[in-house]
């Protein structure tokens, strides 16, 4: 499904440190991401995102290449820590602009709508406020409108930083099952190795701009013998 061939990128006037990214993930799999801050793992979701462009490599999803399309052509969507929504409109609203930033939906597209909420235990609350919902429920309403959007690859940047435990397993429980349901290849970035635990069955370490690592979860985080690893994750 998405696969990221020798993608390199060094930040302009930086350190003349080269990043370069090879991985594959299938689709149906959520694939995480863990690593110091600043190591480089919200830089490769902003190159396959398209909000930086490579130097050099290969994006691809479903074998077509998608490194040169501009963002809005991707087949791409990516979700916060911030949900970025607008907090004077409705719940329905906001998910609804994910579909047609004119507002004028089909019934088809309506229905698509309804479906997103109904499958985020939203329903019944399309006409409240952002501010009048929890910070779970907020968080719900952005991964409503990637949905909606029906992209085939799902980026998740330290989505569920804000949340308590509860809550944050609970989203990460329900975000697996919609990424294997849908066919969808996702990236989960977080600080959190239990985050890991709970959505992957493969994880990778990002270090220096390179992925140093990428092995099934419970290995890389119990039985690893990589001196970066241990000492980025400490005691468990």
């Amino acid at each position: 499904m998405l696969e990221i061939g020798a993608l390199r990128y060094q930040f302009p006037g930086a350190d003349p440190e080269i990043m370069q990214f090879d991985l594959s993930v299938a689709a149906g799999e959520v694939l995480s991401l863990i690593g110091p801050s600043g190591s480089g793992k919200s830089t490769l979701l902003n190159l396959i995102a398209g909000f930086l462009k490579p130097d050099s490599g290969h994006i691809h999803v479903d074998g077509e290449a998608i490194e040169h399309l501009p963002i809005a052509q991707r087949p791409v969507t990516i979700v916060f820590q911030q949900h970025n929504l607008f907090p004077h409109l409705d719940l329905y609203t906001n998910v609804a602009l994910g579909v047609d930033p004119s507002l004028k939906l089909s019934t088809e597209q309506d229905q698509l709508i309804e479906d997103a909420l109904e499958s985020l235990a939203l329903s019944g609350l399309e006409k409240r406020k952002p501010g009048e919902l929890s910070g779970g429920q907020r968080q719900r309403i952005a991964l409503a409108r990637v949905l909606v959007r029906e992209r085939k690859v799902l980026l998740l940047d330290e989505a569920f930083a804000a949340l308590g435990p509860a809550q944050r397993e609970e989203l990460i429980v329900l975000v697996k099952a919609l990424v294997e349901r849908k066919k969808m290849a996702a990236l989960l970035v977080s600080h959190q190795p239990r985050d890991a635990l709970i959505a992957s069955d493969r994880t990778a370490f990002v270090q220096n701009g390179r992925i140093i690592a990428l092995q099934p979860t419970r290995q890389l985080l119990e039985e690893t013998d990589l001196v970066e690893v241990r000492s980025y994750l400490g005691s468990l």
